[in-house]
């Protein structure tokens, strides 16, 4: 589906026009703009829109055992599912596989002479750049809070079915590509979907899935991977110099600008520029955040064996009941669903572009994401919650607070650490979410780059709000549209299971000869 480019301008003068309305003000006032009401007003008109959404979306089953009640996500059964299928389908490719990657990620099987604009490293960082954000930080510490330290075990568990979903997204990704006029790569779930059910025969329908998909990840972008991020990284600016006396309190139009800049500089220049970008920034900030996870835990490491006791009992025995069982492998298996992505589709389009002509390989690069998302970082923030003892005492006190009370029992000086972290991992995410966004909106509106070139500018300016807004309901409806990218994918991908699997076998022959 495509639309004319006089639809695209009107498109881009009305957001233009929203974000304009937030307020009609003077160049004296703008360092005191108030943007409570227009807050207010966005809030007001999003509620019931974002209510029926997220009503549907994450429409849960209450469970009520032994006395204790919880609530079961359908879209966490949905994500789950498939993951179990994909492992048992091809043969627990997730283990199997593993040393395999190692090998394709270290360009044992690279061509000179493969398709493709990047590396499998500069793939993996742009990918990893948009998994690992707020939710390893602050989405662990919520798990752990409501489903106990069990919760982590079935965290663990999950991101290590989740391997296979990544595989068969990432390899799909680079299997139903296309090369535009100009020569570039680009691919994913609006891709795979609409040319894979159409050589399977299912051409209406896929038409269907894949523009459903690319709208649900246009707005998605624009809201959870992008004014979500801006505000959060606000906020932690805010806290860590001084509350309401810092300088940069009220000043969210500033930081929003400063941010739209540093963004805009990056993603004006393609998937290029941003896997350059994070092929940086991933593993420094990475390793800023598991170094000093790696220092408490060090400076704890008698506490170390007690903790893992703690995890695996109480994430495999009725030490908490039935019913507190139930919760820990709930809230493990959502917070390792809702880290990695795998099942949403966003690994499909982050290795499209990569430098080979074996579609396949590149499924043993994608599984390697929850690994270090999940298995890695994740867990080792789970176990500086666990080790410090914070969630047990510290009842009130839930996500990014409760990881940085944590750290902080042990680093003094952690709340500028997590500053910085949260900034670099609010960043990073960005860079990952314009790619998505711009992808599905040309898919949508012609292959162009003037087309991407629109959707990156209202990328940033959506930055500007993000920071001074308050906008709860509309961040509520935008999270709710990236899980619903899940539907169609893994509708997809059950469709094109059969293709995948004989694919491998094939892949496999060749590199067991």
């Amino acid at each position: 589906m495509r639309y004319s480019g006089s639809k695209i301008g009107s498109l881009l003068v009305a957001m233009l026009s929203f974000l304009a309305s937030a307020g009609q003000v003077k160049a004296e006032d703008i360092g005191r703009i108030d943007t409570s009401g227009f807050d207010q007003a966005v809030n007001k008109a999003f509620v019931p829109v974002s209510d029926a959404i997220s009503s549907i979306i994450f429409y849960s089953i209450d469970l009520s055992v032994a006395g204790q009640s919880t609530s079961l996500p359908l879209i966490l059964v949905w994500l789950i599912a498939a993951s179990v299928f994909y492992t048992l389908y091809l043969g627990f490719i997730n283990f199997r596989g593993l040393r395999h990657s190692r090998q394709v990620l270290r360009g044992d099987f690279d061509n000179e002479t493969d398709d493709g604009h990047i590396s499998r490293f500069e793939v993996l960082s742009t990918e990893l750049s948009g998994t690992v954000g707020l939710g390893n930080i602050a989405g662990v510490a919520v798990a752990i809070s409501l489903g106990g330290p069990g919760a982590t075990l079935w965290m663990i568990i999950a991101a290590l079915f989740g391997m296979s979903t990544k595989f068969a997204e990432a390899a799909l990704g680079v299997r139903f590509r296309i090369k535009t006029e100009d020569g570039r790569f680009q691919g994913g779930p609006m891709y795979y979907l609409k040319n894979g059910l159409s050589e399977i025969g299912w051409p209406k329908l896929g038409t269907i899935l894949s523009v459903l998909f690319a709208l649900f990840c246009v707005v998605g972008s624009l809201g959870a991977g992008n004014m979500f991020q801006s505000n959060q990284a606000y906020a932690a600016l805010v806290s860590v110099t001084g509350g309401e006396f810092s300088f940069w309190a009220n000043k969210g139009w500033l930081f929003g600008s400063i941010m739209a800049l540093l963004v805009g500089v990056v993603i004006i220049g393609g998937i290029r520029r941003i896997a350059r970008v994070a092929e940086i920034v991933v593993p420094f900030m990475g390793g800023i955040y598991v170094l000093a996870a790696l220092t408490v835990i060090l400076l704890n490491i008698g506490a170390v064996p007690d903790a893992f006791v703690t995890i695996f009992k109480s994430g495999m025995t009725l030490e908490a009941g039935f019913g507190g069982l139930v919760g820990a492998i709930i809230m493990g298996i959502q917070r390792a669903a809702f880290s990695n992505e795998a099942g949403i589709g966003t690994a499909g389009i982050a290795h499209a572009p990569t430098k080979t002509n074996q579609a396949v390989s590149e499924g043993f690069i994608g599984m390697l994401g929850p690994v270090i998302d999940t298995v890695i970082i994740c867990t080792m923030t789970a176990l500086v919650i666990i080790i410090s003892g914070v969630y047990e005492f510290g009842q009130g006190i839930e996500g990014v607070e409760l990881t940085k009370r944590a750290f902080e029992a042990n680093i003094s000086w952690f709340p500028y650490v997590l500053a910085v972290a949260v900034n670099l991992f609010a960043f990073s995410t960005m860079l990952a979410w314009s790619y998505y966004g711009s992808k599905s909106f040309s898919f949508l509106f012609g292959e162009r780059r003037d087309v991407e070139l629109v959707y990156r500018i209202l990328f940033c300016l959506f930055l500007i709000p993000g920071a001074m807004a308050e906008l709860g309901p509309v961040i509520a409806f935008t999270d709710a549209l990236i899980f619903a990218m899940a539907i169609p994918n893994i509708i997809g991908l059950y469709f094109l299971a059969p293709i995948l699997k004989r694919e491998l076998k094939e892949y496999w022959e060749k590199v067991t000869a």
